[in-house]
Order: C-alpha cells, then sequence, then structure tokens
C-alpha cells in the first residue's frame, strides 16, 4: 500500500480532549500527517503551549475551547475551526473522564458527570460535526475513542464502562446512518496507556496486577496507537466505517 494513503496534507481536523494525554498526542500524529489540527479542550493554558509546540515544528495548529457538555461551546468551537481552517473533515472525539467508585456509593451526580463527557460529549460533537459536513457536503471521518472495557468491565468503574460501551453502539448507528453522505465513523479502543485518568491507578499495586494479566506482558505506548488512528483517519480505510479496532496487547484475551 502506497504511503500516500495515510497522508492528510491539507486535511481539517478537530481533536477533543486536546489539552493532555491521548488528545494531546494525537493531535501531534495528525499534524505530522500533514493535517491542519484544530486542538479543542476546557484547559486554555495547555491548548496554548501545545499549539505553540506545534507551530514551532511547522503545523498548522489552532487552539478552540470546547466544553463538550455544553451544546453552545461546540457550536462556537467549530465555527471557529471553519473560520480558521475550513470545514472539519477528520473528528477525533477524545474528550472523556473516569472517575473510581463502588457502585453502591456511587450519586446520580458522579453517574451523569461521567455520562455527560464520555457519552453525550461524545454525541454532540459528532452529531454537530457530520451535520456540518452533510451540509458542505463534505467526506470525512469520525474517530469516538472507545475503550475495551467498553466490552469487558473491571470493578469500581461501572459508569465508564458504561459510557464506554454506548460509545461503541453510538459508533456503529451514525456510521450506519451517515455512509450514504460519505462519512465515515469508527471506534479506536485502547487498551492500557498511561493517561491522566488511569496513571495512578497502573502505578499502584492492583494496577501492576493487571499489567501482569496482559499476554504482552506490558502497557500500551502511545507510538502504538498512531497507525491504528492514521488508519481511521485516512483514505488508507476509506472502506471501514462500523469498526472497532482495538490495540491492547491482547488483553481482551485474557479478561474473556
Amino acid at each position: 500500500m502506497s504511503k500516500s494513503r495515510f497522508d492528510l496534507t491539507g486535511r481539517v481536523a478537530l481533536v477533543t480532549g486536546a489539552s493532555s494525554g491521548l488528545g494531546l498526542h494525537f493531535a501531534g500524529v495528525l499534524a505530522e500527517a500533514g493535517a491542519r489540527v484544530a486542538l479543542a479542550a476546557r484547559r486554555e493554558d495547555r491548548l496554548a503551549d501545545a499549539v505553540s509546540r506545534l507551530k514551532d515544528a511547522g503545523h498548522d495548529a489552532l487552539a478552540v475551547m470546547l466544553d463538550v457538555t455544553d451544546a453552545d461551546s461546540v457550536a462556537q468551537a467549530l465555527d471557529k475551526v471553519e473560520s480558521a481552517f475550513g470545514p472539519v473533515e477528520i473528528c477525533i472525539n477524545n474528550a472523556g473522564l473516569a472517575e473510581e467508585q463502588w457502585l453502591v456509593r456511587m450519586t446520580d451526580e458522579d453517574w451523569r458527570r461521567t455520562m455527560d463527557v464520555n457519552l453525550d460529549g461524545v454525541f454532540r460533537v459528532g452529531r454537530d460535526v457530520a451535520e456540518r459536513m452533510k451540509k458542505n457536503d463534505t467526506s470525512g471521518s469520525i474517530v469516538n475513542i472507545a475503550s475495551v472495557l467498553g466490552t469487558a468491565v473491571r470493578p469500581m468503574v461501572s459508569a465508564y464502562c458504561v459510557s464506554k460501551a454506548a460509545v461503541i453502539q453510538l459508533t456503529k448507528a451514525m456510521a450506519l446512518e451517515l455512509a450514504r453522505d460519505n462519512i465515515r465513523v469508527n471506534a479506536l479502543a485502547p487498551g492500557y496507556f498511561s493517561t491522566d485518568i488511569n496513571r495512578e491507578f497502573l502505578a499502584s499495586d492492583l494496577g501492576a496486577k493487571l499489567i501482569d494479566r496482559i499476554p504482552m506482558n506490558r502497557p500500551g505506548n502511545y507510538e502504538e496507537l498512531d497507525g491504528p488512528l492514521l488508519l481511521l483517519a485516512s483514505d488508507a480505510g476509506r472502506y471501514m466505517t462500523g469498526s472497532v479496532v482495538t490495540p491492547d496487547g491482547g488483553v481482551l484475551l485474557a479478561m474473556g
């Protein structure tokens, strides 16, 4: 396969939750592939630093304040991207959170907060991006970031597991409805990679026991997500929609 199929030169990409962790890494990967990247998140100071580094490296990058729990914020962010770069062609729906709590101690507010960001946020951004793609007659790719815990579960993160399972189903529903408009929707469901969400857990004794159960016997490195991300975002995956790609070191095999 020609490497040019992975080339994103001139494409306009939006990455939510891009101020740190996987979102920040994804923005860099897309920029290196040639995309003009809008980094979206709520933390303005971190966004500014990230965009500055990308620009210093010769990439086109833009900081966009975005709260995925606020429909007005989503619309305003997309307006800003379109004004600066043009319509979004690639959307990486990455914003998310996880809070550890036993189910019987979880409040309604705990549950709602996780769903509002992890599921409703993916819906809001995905819906509005798709609507604008259709309006502008723009073919495109939406990549929703799910998790292996959308398929398997572990204790104390029930809301997170349920939200990511719903993201997988939402991805398939979006893909089915949008295929006729040449809009592809796929999910990337990583295994265990160290992020702000899980870093303390992976460093704990319980985290070490989980890592021992990964068939490849280690967490993933961020760079090991680059290929799967570019496959879904670029023309290399142009016949893929409704797919769930799971870079996980085989952990789902062990979790059953």
